[in-house]
C-alpha cells in the first residue's frame, strides 16, 4: 500500500510514496494499491516521494542505477574466428542472434596505445578486415604526462566524425592503464554515456584498471583528480598481450598483485613468493609445452586469485561510498610522489615503495613481526620492485597524509596488513609511530643497492 504519514512538527508534513508504471509507453505514477499490473507494461524500481508542508512541495526521487559488466579471461582475442572482442560484451541471447543475422556491418571505434599499435596495429587490421568490420583506429601517445583532458577531447573529436550509435557501438580501447582510463572517461561524456570496452595489454592494467569502474585524467598536477565511476560494458583478458612488454613492467603490474595478496589472500602472497622470478622471466604466458607446466598454473593461479580479490572488494563499492577501502593499500602516497618524480618511476613501482613503507608502519605497531617484515621486503626484492626512494620523504608523506584527511571525511583511513594475507583499516596512527618507521625504514633500505628497484 501507498505509504501516507503526517508528521506533526512546527509544521504538519505529509508524505506519499508514488511508484511509477509505463502505461502504452507513458510514464505515470500511482499509489502501490493502485498498480494493476495486467493493465501496465512495466513498474519501475523507481519511488517519487511527495512531501507536503505548509512552506512548499518537495519531491524526492529515488532511483536505483545498476550497471553490469563482463570481466572475460580469453585466449587468441586477435584472431578472426574468434568474435570475442566485436560481440564478447553482450548478454542478451535474442539480442546477439539478431546482430548476427543482420546485414548491417559492425561499427567500432578503437583507441590504441600507440606503441601497442607498432607490434599489434597489422594484425588487427586483418581481425576487423576479416570481420568486415567498418572501423577507424586512433593511435594516441597514451602515457602518464599525457593523461589529460586535452587527449580526453582529441578523442571525442574524433569519435564525433566517426558517428558511433550511442547504446550499441562500443569504443573499444587497447593498451595499458592510461590509454583505459582516458578512454573511459572520453566515453563517459560522449552522449552523456557510450558504452567501452577494455582490453588490457599490461599486467598492471590486466589486473587493475580493466576490472573496475573508475575512469579518469591528471588535473592541476594531481594524479587522476577528474574522473567518473563508470564500468565498461566488458574488459577481455588475454594475457599474450603482456609477452611483448618490457620486463619493468611486469613488475610495475606484480606490486599491484602483491598488493591484494598482503591485504587479503596468503596464498597469492607465497605464489608471488616462490614463484615470482619464473613469472617475471616467462612474463605470464602459460603454454606449458614452452614455459612448463608449473608456470602455466602459477600465471593461471595468481592472476585469478588477484582478479577474483580485486572484483570482491570493488564490486559493493564500485562509487567509493564507502571509504574504508583494502584497495588504498599502497596509496596513500604514492599519487604525489609518481607526479613529483615523473615519469622516472612507474605506478606500481610507486606504489610498492608506499607499501614497503607502511610495512614498517605495521611493524612498529606491532601488526607485524620482524620476520614478516623481512618476509615481505625480500618478496618485493625478488619481483624487482624497489622499496625506497629518495623523494619519498618525511615531508611528503605528511602532506600526502594531510591531504587525505582533507578528502576523506576527516579520517586518514589507513589499511595496513595485520600479518600476511591479512588487514584492517586504522585511523589513529601517531605522527610518533610515523617517523620511528620513516627512520627505519630509510636506515635498513636506503643502503640497499636493491631498494630502487632494477629498471
Amino acid at each position: 500500500m501507498g505509504k501516507v504519514h503526517l508528521q506533526d512538527t512546527d509544521t504538519k508534513e505529509k508524505t506519499t510514496e508514488f511508484n511509477l508504471v509505463r502505461v502504452k509507453g507513458t510514464w505515470k505514477r500511482r499509489l502501490e494499491n493502485n498498480v494493476n499490473l495486467d493493465t501496465v507494461d512495466r513498474v519501475s524500481a523507481a519511488k517519487i516521494y511527495e512531501s507536503i508542508t505548509e512552506k512548499g512541495t518537495t519531491w524526492t526521487v529515488v532511483s536505483p542505477i545498476t550497471f553490469t559488466y563482463k570481466v572475460t579471461e580469453t585466449q587468441s582475442l586477435l584472431d578472426p574466428s574468434n568474435d570475442t572482442l566485436l560481440l564478447g560484451h553482450i548478454s542478451d541471447p535474442q539480442q546477439l542472434d539478431d546482430l548476427k543475422k543482420s546485414n548491417k556491418p559492425i561499427k567500432r571505434f578503437l583507441v590504441v596505445d600507440q606503441e601497442v599499435y607498432k607490434i599489434y596495429g597489422p594484425k588487427l587490421h586483418v581481425y576487423l578486415e576479416a570481420n568486415n568490420v567498418l572501423f577507424k583506429i586512433l593511435a594516441l601517445p597514451t602515457t602518464e604526462e599525457n593523461k589529460s583532458m586535452e587527449m580526453v577531447l582529441k578523442i571525442l573529436e574524433e569519435v564525433n566524425s566517426f558517428s558511433l550509435d550511442r547504446r550499441t557501438e562500443p569504443i573499444i580501447a587497447i593498451g595499458g592503464g592510461v590509454c583505459l582510463d582516458i578512454v573511459g572517461l572520453a566515453a563517459s561524456l560522449y552522449r552523456r554515456r557510450t558504452p567501452y570496452i577494455r582490453v588490457p595489454t599490461t599486467l598492471l592494467s590486466y589486473i587493475d584498471a580493466s576490472v573496475g569502474a573508475k575512469t579518469g585524467v591528471n588535473f592541476a598536477n594531481c594524479k587522476n583528480k577528474l574522473g567518473a565511476y563508470i564500468p565498461p560494458s566488458a574488459a577481455f583478458l588475454d594475457l599474450s598481450f603482456i609477452q611483448t612488454v618490457p620486463q619493468r613492467h611486469i613488475s610495475n603490474g606484480l606490486a599491484e598483485m602483491l598488493k591484494m595478496a598482503l591485504m587479503k589472500h596468503r596464498g597469492l602472497f607465497e605464489l608471488l613468493e616462490k614463484h615470482g622470478r619464473m613469472l617475471l622471466a616467462t612474463k605470464f604466458q602459460t603454454d606449458s609445452s614452452v614455459y612448463g607446466h608449473n608456470c602455466s598454473q602459477a600465471a593461471s593461479q595468481t592472476t585469478h586469485i588477484a582478479i577474483t580479490t580485486m572484483l570482491e572488494e570493488l564490486a559493493p563499492n564500485l562509487w567509493e561510498d564507502d571509504l574504508n577501502r583494502l584497495v588504498d593499500f599502497g596509496h596513500l602516497i604514492s599519487p604525489p610522489l609518481e607526479m613529483e618524480v615523473l615519469p622516472s618511476l612507474l605506478h606500481g613501482e610507486a606504489v610498492n615503495i608506499d607499501m614497503s613503507y607502511m610495512v614498517y608502519v605495521s611493524k612498529e605497531r606491532g601488526l607485524l613481526t620482524e620476520e614478516e617484515k623481512q618476509r615481505i621486503i625480500s618478496c618485493m626484492v625478488g619481483l624487482k620492485l624497489p622499496v625506497w626512494h629518495e623523494a619519498c620523504t618525511m615531508e611528503l608523506i605528511h602532506r600526502s597524509l594531510q591531504d587525505r584527511l582533507k578528502h576523506s571525511g576527516g579520517l586518514v583511513r589507513m589499511p595496513l596488513p595485520v600479518g600476511i594475507g591479512q588487514a584492517d583499516i586504522f585511523n589513529n596512527t601517531s605522527c610518533e609511530v610515523l617517523h620511528r618507521a620513516y627512520q627505519n625504514w630509510s636506515d635498513e633500505l636506503s643502503v640497499s643497492p636493491d631498494s630502487n628497484g632494477d629498471p
